[in-house]
């Protein structure tokens, strides 16, 4: 029977443990320390990506764990793609990828080897806005305006979607083509977040392009 008296530990033998245990911990960060210096000379593994963005075919050597976001804004300068949670929560990087739109924060730029890109900037341009670019303007679907971009890339491909017959969780009847109603614009754009609040007005927005009332 284990009594008071056998867990009893003597100084000697604390101290002689305590001094085994941090010589054991020194070791170890001897040995991360060593490894970490070890790695610090080497490369990370690259991979070459070619695509098209915004219609222009580029190439780029990239670190294999460069995500797409990253390639767009770091390599390619093209900024109007915006980093906002860089965890697929808030869909300010959102991008049309191979006519899906996707958050380029969450993907990996060697998954779209020959993929066509779209970005904001390659919807339209100041002189010949996309649709979707004057509706918000028309709407003030914004405010700050940083989650702009993706909203309006993720408005264009919602558009596309339901033209497709491509439906949503609140679709009412899948055997019958989706309308692009308040209702299923708010669930297909619920993914895109604006801090500011603007939803009413970007509903407004997309609504106008798609050519129905809300």
């Amino acid at each position: 029977m284990t009594t008071p008296e056998n867990l009893s530990i003597s100084r000697r033998g604390l101290l002689a443990g305590s001094a085994a245990t941090a010589a054991t911990a020194s070791v170890l960060r001897t040995e991360v320390a060593e490894a970490n210096a070890a790695g610090a000379g080497r490369k990370p593994p690259t991979a070459r990506v070619a695509f098209r963005v915004n219609g222009e075919p580029r190439q780029l050597e990239l670190d294999t764990r460069s995500t797409l976001l990253d390639a767009l804004r770091e390599h390619l300068r093209l900024t109007g793609t915006k980093k906002g949670c860089d965890h697929g929560q808030c869909g300010a990087c959102t991008v049309i990828a191979g006519g899906r739109r996707i958050n380029s924060c969450l993907s990996l730029a060697v998954q779209h080897d020959d993929d066509d890109i779209v970005t904001i900037e390659g919807l339209g341009t100041p002189d010949r806005p996309h649709p979707m670019q004057k509706a918000f303007v028309e709407h003030d679907g914004y405010q700050c305006g940083y989650c702009t971009p993706g909203q309006i890339c993720s408005a264009v491909a919602v558009l596309d979607e339901i033209k497709a017959g491509i439906p949503s969780h609140v679709t009412a009847n899948l055997a019958e083509a989706p309308a692009a109603t308040a209702r299923e614009l708010r669930e297909r754009m619920s993914g895109n977040i604006c801090r500011c609040g603007a939803y009413s007005n970007i509903i407004d927005a997309i609504t106008d392009v798609a050519g129905v009332e809300a």
